[in-house]
């Protein structure tokens, strides 16, 4: 498993175990499972996450960063209602 360029399209998904990782430009969205065992196979599990991880850290570290971006469920959650 390699890991995808964090924020580089809209079209990019990695699968670690039941854990789903979909690239967005402005995020990632995680959602799944993935269970890590003390075995061969748990240890490629956790091999495969920390190689998105530092993937994700190092883009993140490597352009300025606004305080927060405002994702369609902070905009909705903030808009007033009727």
């Amino acid at each position: 498993m390699t890991a995808i360029v964090p924020f580089a399209n809209e079209t990019d998904s990695l699968q670690i175990g039941e854990l789903i990782i979909e690239n967005r430009k402005d995020r990632l969205e995680c959602y799944g499972s993935v269970i890590i065992t003390r075995d061969q196979i748990g240890l490629e599990l956790a091999r495969a996450l920390k190689r998105q991880l530092d993937a994700t850290i190092q883009a993140l570290e490597a352009e300025p960063l606004p305080t927060q971006v405002m994702t369609g469920a902070r905009e909705r959650a903030l808009q007033p209602h009727p």
